[in-house]
C-alpha cells in the first residue's frame, strides 16, 4: 500500500460510497489517512438502556429489531421506527422525515445509537428521536474487547469521523485500521524539523497519525491534534514569510515626506483625523523611505476613515518626483471589487484633491472618466479608453481608480509607486500580484479591509503583511442604536421605523435567503427570503413606500442599477441578502433590519449594520430573531455592548469557532487548524519558527522536506 494509491485499489467501494468519498475530496490512501476524527467517544460513557431518562443525550450499544416505515397519525410525517435492546432493557428509535433509514439497516445487527432521549406525552414511553445509528462489528465492553479489537484494561476511545450520506464514520474507522496495519507509516517522512518537534513537545508524524486515529487515552488524541494544527499553521506561515521575504527584497520608489507636510493636506478634511489614522500614516511614511516595497494591511471598522488614510498616502506619492528627475510624478493605482465602489472612491478622491493640480481617472468595464475636465474644471468628464491608457502610460494620470480592469495587460503605468487594494479579501493572491508587478520597480502595497478579523487569524492569513489597525472612530460620529427584536415586538418596531421613513430616511432589510424553500423538500432551512419579504412589506406593512430587491443571482448591471436607484432616493426600502456591498455610501439610509439574525456571525452582523453609518442622521439597527435561546441572546447582546468590530470578532471566534465564523472554504484551512487559531501562543510560535527559517534559508535549500511539502501544499491551499 502506497500513499498515492487510489482507495479503490485496496477497498471494495460501492457506487454510493464512491460518490460520497468524492464529495469529501477523498480519492487516495493519503487523503483518507489525513481525514481526521472530529471527536472521540469513550466506551466508559456508554449508558445502559435501563438507566436512560428524558432529556439525556446518550450513547447505547445493542441489537436492532422491528424495523418499519410509517406515517405520523396526525401530521402524516413519513418516519422510520425500530427497537434496540442491550440486555438490560429495550427502547424505541424514531426517525422523522427519514423513512429510507429503515431500509439501510437490518434486524439482528449490532448498532451504536447516539442521540437525545424524548418522552411520548400519551404514555410517558421513552424513545430516541432522530438519533445517529451506525453498524458495529462487536459489542464493546468497558474492559476486555474494545472497538480496536484488542484486549485492553483501559476504556477504549472510539473516533467519530466527518461523514456524508453514503459513507459512515464506522466505515472510516474500519478502513483506517487496515491502513494503519499495512505498514505504510514506516515509509512516511516527517517534514517538521526535529528541533521544532523537541522544542514544542510535539509527537513525530508516525506517532501522531496513530494517536489521532487510534488513541489509547484522551491525552494522546489531544497531542496528535496539537501537532497537526501546529503543522498546518506553520506551513501557512512558511509560505507567507517566503512571500514577504521576496516582496521586501524588491526595490521600490523612495518617497520622503514629513508628517508636517501630511498634516497640511489633512487640514482640509471635513473632520479631525484620529490618532489611529495618524499612526497608520506615520507607519506607512517610514516604510516609504526604506527603498524596499511596503506591504501593509489596513484593517478598520466601517466609517473608521480608511479612505482618508489612502488619500493621504496617495498625496505623498503624487507630490513626489521619480528619483533623479525634477519633473513628472509618481502614480497611485486603487483597485476596488465592484464598479459602484470604484466610482465611490473616484468621487471621494475628487473631494480630497480638488484644490491640487492632480489628474484623477476611473477605469471600469462600463467606461472611463477623468478629473478635472477642460469643459467642466470643477467636475469630471467621460473619455475614451484609448486616450486614458495613453495618459496613464505617459504618467499624466497621477491617480487611477478601477475594478479588475486595472490589471489588464493593456494598462501600463509610467511610474507606479503605490498600489491600494480595497476589500482585499475579495481579490486572490494572483490578482494582487498582477497589480504589484506592472512595473520594473515594485510599487508599495496597501491592502484595506473593513472585515473585523481576530488577531490570531490576521497573523496567520496575512503573515506576509504588516498589520495596522484603525481602532478609533472620527469624532462626532453617532453610535448605532441596536435593538434585538423578538417576534412579539415586531409590530411595535415597525411603527418606530415608519416614523423614520416618513421623515425622509431610507432603510435596508437583510434576509438570509433569496427565495422561499420548496415546501416538498425535507429538512429545508426555514428562513425569511428576499422575494417574499419584499412582497409582504410592500403589501402589508409599508404600502406607502417604494420597495426594491437585490440578491446574488442578479447580474452586476442589475445590482448596480438597483443600488444607484437606492442612492438616488428612488427606492425607500431595499430588501437584500448580505450581498449589500461593504463600503457603499447611502448617506440617507439610517435604518437597517436584519431578519434571522441568529443565522449570521457577529462580525457579519456588525458589518451589515455599518451600512447605516454613512450619514449625519441617527442610525438604527433592528436585529430580528425567532430564537430566544440563552446562547443566541448572549451573542446578540454582545452586538449591543461591544465597542468595535475587533472585540466582536474575538467574541465570535471564542463562541462559534473560526470555522463557522469565516468558513473553511473561504480560507482553505482545515477545521482543526481553525480551532487552533484561538491559541495565540501557537500561532506566534509557528510564525516565529517560520520566520527564523526563511530569514536564514529563504530558498529552503537546507530544508528539502519543507520545500517539497510547501511546493505540494501551495497547489492545494487557497490563502486568501
Amino acid at each position: 500500500m502506497n500513499l498515492s494509491d487510489p482507495l479503490s485499489s485496496h477497498f471494495r467501494i460501492l457506487p454510493a460510497q464512491e460518490k460520497a468519498l468524492k464529495r469529501l475530496g477523498l480519492t487516495t490512501v493519503e487523503d483518507i489517512l489525513y481525514h481526521f476524527p472530529t471527536r472521540y467517544g469513550d466506551t466508559a460513557e456508554v449508558a445502559s438502556i435501563a438507566s436512560l431518562a428524558k432529556g439525556d443525550h446518550a450513547t447505547v450499544f445493542g441489537t436492532i429489531s422491528g424495523l418499519k416505515t410509517s406515517k405520523a397519525w396526525k401530521k402524516k410525517i413519513p418516519m422510520s421506527e425500530a427497537w434496540v435492546t442491550d440486555g438490560s432493557e429495550k427502547i424505541k428509535i424514531i426517525w422523522f422525515h427519514q423513512p429510507y433509514l429503515a431500509k439501510m439497516l437490518h434486524d439482528g445487527t449490532t448498532v451504536r445509537v447516539e442521540g437525545k432521549v424524548s418522552e411520548k406525552k400519551s404514555n410517558a414511553e421513552l424513545y430516541f428521536s432522530n438519533p445517529k445509528v451506525e453498524h458495529v462489528g462487536d459489542m464493546p465492553q468497558t474492559i476486555g474487547i474494545s472497538l480496536f479489537g484488542k484486549d485492553s484494561d483501559i476504556h477504549a476511545l472510539y473516533p467519530v469521523y466527518p461523514e456524508t450520506r453514503g459513507v459512515t464514520s464506522n466505515w472510516f474507522f474500519h478502513k483506517m485500521q487496515l491502513v494503519l496495519g499495512s505498514g505504510i507509516l514506516d515509509a512516511i517522512e516527517d517534514p517538521l524539523p526535529q528541533e521544532i518537534l523537541k522544542k514544542y513537545s510535539l509527537p513525530t508524524l508516525r506517532t501522531a497519525l496513530v494517536w489521532i486515529h487510534a488513541p489509547q487515552k484522551a491525552a494522546d488524541a489531544e497531542a496528535a491534534r496539537k501537532r497537526f494544527a501546529f503543522e498546518e499553521i506553520f506551513f501557512i506561515q512558511l509560505e507567507k514569510q517566503k512571500t514577504r521575504h521576496l516582496f521586501k527584497e524588491r526595490s521600490a520608489f523612495v518617497i520622503d515626506k514629513s508628517m508636517e507636510e501630511m498634516e497640511r493636506f489633512m487640514e482640509r478634511f471635513p473632520f479631525t483625523a484620529t490618532n489611529a489614522q495618524r499612526r497608520a500614516i506615520e507607519g506607512a511614511l517610514e516604510d516609504f523611505k526604506r527603498g524596499h516595497a511596503m506591504s501593509r494591511l489596513l484593517e478598520g471598522d466601517v466609517g473608521s476613515g480608511k479612505t482618508a488614510v489612502a488619500a493621504s498616502l496617495a498625496y505623498a506619492v503624487t507630490t513626489s518626483k521619480p528619483k533623479g528627475q525634477g519633473f513628472g510624478t509618481l502614480q497611485t493605482a486603487i483597485m476596488a471589487p465592484t464598479e459602484i465602489l470604484a466610482s465611490q472612491h473616484f468621487d471621494s478622491f475628487i473631494k480630497y484633491f480638488r484644490h491640487l493640480p492632480v489628474n484623477i481617472a476611473l477605469i471600469t468595464g462600463a467606461g472611463c472618466r477623468k478629473f478635472p475636465s477642460k469643459v467642466n474644471p470643477g467636475g469630471w468628464t467621460d473619455i475614451s479608453r484609448t486616450q486614458l491608457l495613453k495618459w496613464v502610460a505617459s504618467g499624466e494620470i497621477a491617480v487611477l481608480i478601477g475594478t479588475h480592469a486595472l490589471i489588464q495587460k493593456s494598462v501600463k503605468f509610467k511610474h507606479l509607486a503605490l498600489a491600494i487594494i480595497d476589500e482585499q479579501h475579495r481579490f486572490g493572491t494572483k490578482q494582487r500580484q498582477e497589480l504589484t508587478q506592472k512595473d520594473a520597480v515594485t510599487p508599495h502595497l496597501l491592502s484595506m479591509t473593513a472585515t473585523p478579523i481576530p488577531r490570531t487569524l490576521a497573523l496567520t492569513l496575512y503573515g506576509d503583511l504588516d498589520l495596522t489597525l484603525l481602532d478609533e472612530m472620527p469624532p462626532g460620529r453617532k453610535q448605532i442604536i441596536t435593538e434585538v427584536v423578538l417576534p412579539g415586538k415586531r409590530k411595535e418596531t415597525y411603527e418606530k421605523i415608519r416614523s423614520e421613513l416618513t421623515s425622509g430616511r431610507q432603510m435596508y432589510v437583510i434576509c438570509p435567503r433569496i427565495a422561499e424553500p420548496d415546501p416538498d423538500k425535507e429538512l429545508a432551512v426555514q428562513a425569511k427570503s428576499v422575494k417574499e419579504e419584499a412582497k409582504r412589506l410592500q403589501s402589508e406593512v409599508f404600502p406607502e413606500f417604494v420597495v426594491g430587491i437585490m440578491h446574488s443571482k442578479m447580474t452586476s448591471v442589475e445590482k448596480d442599477r438597483v443600488m444607484n436607484s437606492f442612492k438616488a432616493g428612488k427606492i425607500d426600502i431595499l430588501v437584500s441578502t448580505s450581498v449589500v456591498e461593504v463600503g457603499v455610501n447611502v448617506e440617507n439610509a439610517s435604518v437597517i433590519v436584519i431578519e434571522g439574525a441568529e443565522r449570521f456571525g457577529l462580525s457579519q452582523l456588525h458589518q451589515l449594520r455599518g451600512r447605516v453609518l454613512r450619514g449625519t442622521h441617527q442610525p438604527y439597527c433592528y436585529v430580528f430573531t425567532e430564537s430566544s435561546g440563552v446562547e443566541t441572546m448572549e451573542r446578540l447582546k454582545a452586538l449591543k455592548t461591544a465597542k468595535n468590530g475587533f472585540e466582536l470578532a474575538e467574541f465570535d471566534l471564542e463562541q462559534r469557532g473560526a470555522g463557522e465564523l469565516y468558513g473553511r472554504k473561504q480560507w482553505g484551512i482545515s477545521d482543526l487548524a481553525m480551532e487552533a487559531i484561538k491559541n495565540l501562543k501557537m500561532v506566534e510560535a509557528a510564525r516565529t519558527e517560520a520566520t527564523k527559517i526563511i530569514d536564514t534559508d529563504p530558498e529552503l535549500k537546507k530544508h528539502p522536506l519543507l520545500k517539497l511539502r510547501l511546493d505540494s501544499s501551495a497547489q492545494k491551499i487557497h490563502f486568501e
